[in-house]
């Protein structure tokens, strides 16, 4: 059935939700979602539906990496799937498990949200400052889901309400609507987040903060993505790790902003779609021979620690080299880094690079640099706007590799038709999007003839 209405009960929420998250993180069951079944009639159910909804973003973590590296050319297949199969090989259909995946987690994301949105403020004996978070929290996670959902797939069903008529057939809205939607859910949230929070597994304002320098900055706004990311820099609240192997084999470093935590009993090392079983265990997937390449580069310096070689791995299309970032229950490393302070620094280098500061104090280089000399690395030696830019671009490939973020920052940027066609010969301008997933367009009547062009 239509992702857009799954069956959720609170008492057994986040089970479901792990369940979904860990087991079958590329292949959800589809159920059906009814407002009755999601419980919020007294002050005791809130912290379960405030649970609830960081569960549901939580299912987006993995497929969203999947979508960001292995759609562009930082990973490649080396198993069995068909769905890694497909996106290694730039030959993506509708029924990709993955594509269904990172759609059904997003809607349930929204559907959460709006379930706490509409019941909330009505509900008497909550704190006022509870309350107020507690909205907030909903309104920047769907914000987010919706952001994600539009650079992932185009014009999707703006869903603002739980009502199972309303949500069974919706057609999509315009791509920029959708952003517009997003934007006023991030803004409204900051000022009514809490100041701090017990650590990055749960927002606050700096949290939105960094939301929204990543909206700003895809979108060109390079004076507001460089106010946010600069806000949440000069904060105080985090700190760069002085070495990044910190980043690679510990969660909740000082630098993480926000991330989605695990616990033993359902760390995602132990599910069948993990991101450590796809990457180490089955070794399903795998770097490319150019991020290899570069992250073993001079100019990459200790970010090397991303990926290790084993030679005894080495045979036909495998390279030897696997995915070390993403660890097993026993390891301090199995939570998923959904936004971190280095980040911040590369969306204001690239925000300055785009106001003609490029060199200098308070420059693009500047920021760049501050990067570097955490990885031991050489400075920037570009100095036209042109240089720097492609040195923007590889910072983020040596910072953030397999942290989801190529494919966005090559389609956002205008890059992704000569880096991917350099890349792989199947590369078609359609993937510049993933499809609308075959079951809702099957389910949805407001979907039907709707779907992405070339799919």
């Amino acid at each position: 059935m239509n992702a857009l209405l799954k069956t959720i009960r609170i008492p057994a929420l986040l089970a479901v939700l792990v369940l979904g998250a860990c087991r079958q993180v590329l292949e959800p069951e589809p159920v059906n979602l009814l407002t009755n079944n999601l419980a919020l009639s007294s002050p005791d159910d809130v912290p379960a539906v405030e649970i609830g909804l960081y569960s549901a973003l939580r299912g987006t973590a993995a497929p969203k990496v999947i979508a960001g590296d292995l759609t562009a050319d930082m990973a490649i297949h080396n198993g069995t799937f068909t769905e890694y199969r497909e996106l290694s090989n730039k030959q993506i259909t509708p029924s990709n498990g993955a594509v269904s995946a990172l759609w059904g987690s997003l809607y349930n994301t929204v559907y959460i949200a709006n379930f706490i949105i509409e019941r909330l403020p009505d509900l008497a004996g909550v704190p006022s400052r509870q309350r107020s978070n507690v909205l907030a929290t909903a309104r920047l996670l769907r914000g987010y889901a919706n952001f994600v959902g539009a650079y992932t797939y185009g014009d999707i069903p703006l869903v603002t309400t739980t009502s199972v008529e309303t949500n069974r057939n919706i057609a999509p809205t315009p791509f920029e609507q959708v952003l517009g939607a997003a934007e006023a859910d991030m803004l409204a949230a900051l000022p009514n987040l809490p100041d701090s929070s017990a650590n990055a597994a749960f927002v606050n304002k700096n949290t939105a903060r960094a939301m929204l320098a990543r909206f700003y900055l895809y979108g060109r706004n390079w004076p507001r993505a460089e106010q946010f990311a600069t806000e949440v820099i000069n904060s105080g609240s985090y700190d760069l790790e002085p070495d990044f192997k910190n980043i690679v084999e510990q969660d909740f470093t000082d630098e993480s902003i926000l991330e989605v935590g695990y616990s033993v009993s359902d760390d995602p090392g132990t599910g069948t779609y993990s991101l450590n079983n796809l990457f180490v265990g089955r070794r399903e997937v795998i770097p490319s021979n150019p991020i290899t390449f570069a992250l073993n580069s001079a100019e990459s310096g200790t970010r090397a620690t991303t990926i290790g070689f084993d030679q005894s791995r080495v045979r036909g299309s495998d390279n030897g080299w696997s995915v070390l970032k993403y660890g097993t229950a026993d390891e301090d490393n199995n939570n998923i880094v959904l936004f971190r302070l280095a980040e911040m620094y590369l969306i204001r280098a690239e925000a300055r690079l785009n106001q003609n500061r490029v060199t200098g104090a308070g420059s693009a280089v500047e920021d760049l640099n501050v990067l570097r000399t955490r990885a031991k690395a050489p400075n920037v030696t570009a100095n036209t706007a042109a240089g720097v830019a492609l040195a923007v671009e590889q910072e983020r490939v040596y910072e953030l590799a397999f942290e989801g973020h190529r494919w966005y920052d090559l389609v956002r940027t205008d890059r992704v038709q000569p880096v991917m066609s350099a890349f792989s010969t199947n590369w078609n301008e359609r993937y510049e999007r993933w499809p609308i997933p075959l079951r809702e367009v099957q389910n949805n009547p407001g979907l039907r003839g709707k779907q992405n062009p070339g799919y």
